[in-house]
């Protein structure tokens, strides 16, 4: 069986990482060993963010529901609790978005749950 000659596939596969690795410093952007190990930490860590964010994003609307909610002599759990109730049925982001932008509207939210 003859020798197997891997300058093609394994300079595009090397390219690859390196690529990904523009923009990091030093060794990490130009040596292969240190960018490989860069790039997978840098990729786990977009993977876990993307997850964090959505934690982050409901916490931001629960905080700005809350504030609302205590505007209208309501806690966050009572006004949730009478949303249910009621029927209404409005995320947490629609509330969030109005409680931010439209204080008058989600008055008039908080009035029909009471």
């Amino acid at each position: 069986m003859s020798r197997v000659r891997r300058g093609f596939k394994a300079r595009r596969r090397r390219n690859k990482i390196l690529k990904f690795a523009k923009g990091f410093h030093f060794d990490r952007r130009t040596k292969f060993r240190h960018a490989a190990q860069t790039v997978e930490r840098a990729l786990f860590n977009v993977y876990k963010g993307r997850r964090l964010l959505k934690r982050d994003m409901r916490k931001l609307w629960i905080i700005r529901i809350n504030a609302a909610a205590r505007a209208n002599g309501l806690s966050y759990s009572k006004f949730i609790n009478l949303l249910k109730v009621k029927g209404i049925e409005l995320n947490r982001k629609a509330l969030a978005e109005i409680a931010f932008h439209d204080p008058a509207g989600f008055a008039q939210i908080a009035k029909a749950v009471q």
